[in-house]
């Protein structure tokens, strides 16, 4: 017992969000500042708050003498280092690692399919759930006794890390497994917000019923899955939840370490629930720059906006962002003030609505055809309204109010599974 116990729980936050990467200097990139630097950026985690993977004491006697499955990423970290490195050092038996979008180690870009592997470090075969299969097999599970899932989410719906936990869950409860939640704090877990996804809408970026900022953490997040009954055939996961120690929902926290390529930043973090929604239009949200997620802009907007950045092609970011070599004009929201959006808890449509009003070929906003690069924005968005709104000049309460009362329904649903305040 004494070699479970030997793992010091405690984690410095201080760990840098923005690692070296590869691709263009900050020079090549043409943009109106030197960084990102914002009031949301120098906030600083609430000093107390214990992730549940920090919390070894209370998980550890449940992994002795179990094969161990774990569904991990760069987030997954104990301390310096990665959880399946530091549970190894005290003897877990680690049997297979599954790995989501971006791949285990995190070096894949958005979208980009990944294929099963050996981890070159560990030498524990490495299973892609963001490949040929989404979901683990008979034969992945055959040798798991029990999965951990520790993945840092963003609370948001079409991030696809709440995606690949409900797949797991699914697989565990048909295959008889155990799944241990590891969680964590939910940056945007301060308010909940956004249309609520329509099941015509249904997809690789919104599986259910929740509005786009859903507020809620993993652990919560995993609770409600069995509890209205939303995996597949309602099957019931047996799950166990390590909680986050001395936190609540409306603690600021800053990530110790970026959740994916694209969100490096706190600034980039809290943006995304509104600018993701950009990626079904015809205007860039900086994939192609070291500050993705913090600016706007197309080329057709010149002459419009002062305020300019260049996309290019980042290995392991984005290799062929939309607008790539092309100067586009926009905003730049790299020192937005967050306040008012913790204050109201509401998502800023301002931003959509300026753009599109100012955009010179409306026809061509939402125009998924022109380009690879474009998402859809209806499966963004989780309805079909809100563009129809948008081209109809909607005003944002207008918008808003079309939201009820299916967002206000689904925040008492949510109260049933709190596990903070």
């Amino acid at each position: 017992m004494k070699l479970f116990t030997k793992l010091a729980p405690a984690v410095c936050l201080a760990i840098a969000c923005i690692q070296a990467c590869a691709g263009p200097k900050p020079a090549e990139i043409k943009v109106a500042r030197e960084s990102v630097a914002s009031k949301a950026d120098t906030t600083k985690a609430v000093e107390g708050i214990r992730t549940g993977a920090e919390q070894t004491e209370k998980y550890l006697p449940l992994l002795k003498g179990k094969r161990v499955g774990m569904v991990v990423n760069p987030t997954s970290i104990i301390g310096p280092l990665t959880a399946v490195d530091s549970l190894i050092k005290v003897g877990v038996n680690i049997v297979k690692i599954f790995g989501p979008e971006h791949g285990f180690r995190g070096d894949a870009s958005a979208g980009i399919a990944v294929n099963d592997a050996v981890d070159q470090k560990t030498g524990i075969r490495a299973i892609s759930l963001y490949g040929k299969h989404e979901t683990p097999t008979v034969a992945d599970l055959a040798d798991v006794d029990v999965m951990v899932f520790d993945i840092q989410d963003v609370g948001v719906r079409f991030y696809t890390y709440i995606n690949t936990l409900q797949h797991v869950m699914e697989a565990c409860a048909a295959n008889n497994k155990e799944v241990l939640i590891l969680d964590r704090p939910n940056p945007n877990g301060f308010y909940v917000d956004g249309p609520i996804l329509d099941p015509k809408l249904i997809s690789g970026i919104g599986l259910q019923p929740i509005p786009i900022v859903h507020g809620l953490t993993v652990g919560e997040y995993a609770q409600l899955l069995n509890g209205e009954g939303w995996l597949k055939n309602k099957v019931k996961c047996k799950i166990t939840v390590i909680k986050v120690a001395n936190y609540n929902h409306d603690m600021p926290y800053t990530l110790p370490v970026k959740p994916s390529p694209n969100l490096n930043s706190q600034q980039s973090i809290l943006l995304y629930p509104t600018l993701c929604l950009f990626e079904g239009t015809f205007i860039s949200q900086g994939r192609g720059t070291l500050t993705p997620f913090t600016v706007l802009g197309a080329p057709k907007l010149k002459g419009k906006y002062t305020f300019s950045f260049t996309p290019k092609s980042i290995k392991g970011m984005a290799e062929t962002p939309l607008h790539q070599n092309e100067e586009c004009y926009g905003l730049d929201l790299g020192t937005y003030d967050f306040s008012n959006i913790r204050e109201n808890k509401t998502l800023n449509l301002k931003w959509l609505i300026e753009l599109y009003q100012a955009y010179p070929d409306k026809a061509d906003f939402f125009n998924q055809k022109l380009s690879k690069q474009m998402g859809n924005f209806d499966r963004l968005a989780g309805i079909s309204t809100l563009k129809e709104q948008l081209i109809a000049g909607k005003s944002e309460k207008e918008i808003r109010a079309s939201w009820e009362p299916r967002l206000s329904k689904y925040k008492k649903i949510r109260e049933k599974y709190l596990l903070y305040p």
